[in-house]
């Protein structure tokens, strides 16, 4: 059964844009196809301080995978694209600067609290840099 999975995406370091490009193709080749995408908006960070700008994206995404083998795919693209460690948004902890990083906002109506995976994403209603996007590729 195809699911849709909404997907945040930012960075911050390095070639930004080419980050993003890159995680959105491994995405489309290892989660699946990328039905819609958003444009890159560049955003200041959020939840610390630091001098370089984020760009961010959002995209739907058509998959057969279940919530916690999207996760795990999308952290493994993360440590690939170059992403060090992965704040748990349960626990709001500290933000650091990042190449990449992919968050799962939606998984069809489907809600998930797990220590590690949370769905929808508790904080992106908070968060222009991910509303702006989410909103260019759906009805919210």
């Amino acid at each position: 059964m195809e699911h849709r999975v909404f997907l945040g995406l930012g960075s911050n370091l390095g070639d930004r844009e080419r980050h993003l490009n890159e995680a959105i193709r491994l995405i489309g080749e290892r989660v699946g196809q990328v039905a819609r995408q958003s444009t890159f908006i560049e955003t200041e960070p959020w939840g610390f301080q630091s001098e370089h700008q984020f760009m961010n994206a959002a995209i739907l995404c058509l998959t057969e995978k279940t919530p916690r083998e999207v996760l795990q795919v999308t952290q493994e693209i993360e440590r690939e694209l170059g992403r060090k460690t992965k704040t748990n948004p349960s626990r709001h902890a500290s933000y650091t600067d990042r190449p990449i990083d992919i968050d799962i906002l939606l998984y069809d109506d489907l809600t998930v609290d797990e220590p590690d995976l949370k769905i929808p994403h508790p904080l992106m209603y908070e968060r222009d840099f991910v509303m702006i996007p989410l909103k260019q590729i759906t009805n919210l």
